[in-house]
């Protein structure tokens, strides 16, 4: 029992080391850190001023209330049921924002796997026996035809 279970944790370990795992749990961190900065630049910079040219507007607190009224702990009379349409504008607004930077970021790494575009050929067929013969080459190393001259 004691060798399955070590066998178990030594299966478990060599899963959880291995580079696709490390690299989801990084991804994971970063991508919270992320949410962060980008829950704040909408709930921070950019919603307050987009309601302030709206006329004062606060997204966070835009509901549609419905259902019967009733008093709250404080006396004061209000709906059962609140559609919170603000905060989804604002979530909205996340998500594009998100979208952007992640298009962005998959379009750099992109632009940086591309393939270097190749330089000029530096081998060509021999005519005769189809052997890979320097471009430069007069006699075919292979079947020792004489080639025509490349320019």
């Amino acid at each position: 029992m004691l060798s399955g279970i070590k066998g178990l944790i030594g299966e478990f370990k060599e899963f959880a080391l291995k580079g696709n795992v490390m690299d989801l749990a990084i991804g994971l961190v970063i991508g919270a850190a992320f949410t962060k900065i980008v829950t704040s630049l909408v709930g921070d910079v950019m919603m307050p001023p987009l309601g302030w040219l709206m006329g004062g507007v606060d997204f966070s607190q835009k509901v549609l209330p419905f259902g019967p009224l009733h008093p709250d702990a404080t006396g004061k009379m209000v709906h059962t049921v609140e559609i919170r349409y603000g905060v989804f504008i604002n979530n909205i607004i996340d998500f594009l924002i998100v979208a952007v930077a992640v298009f962005m970021i998959v379009k750099l790494i992109n632009t940086a796997k591309r393939k270097p575009v190749a330089g000029p050929p530096t081998t060509k067929e021999c005519p005769k026996c189809l052997s890979t013969i320097p471009i430069k080459a007069t006699k075919c190393a292979h079947c020792t035809s004489d080639l025509p001259v490349t320019a």
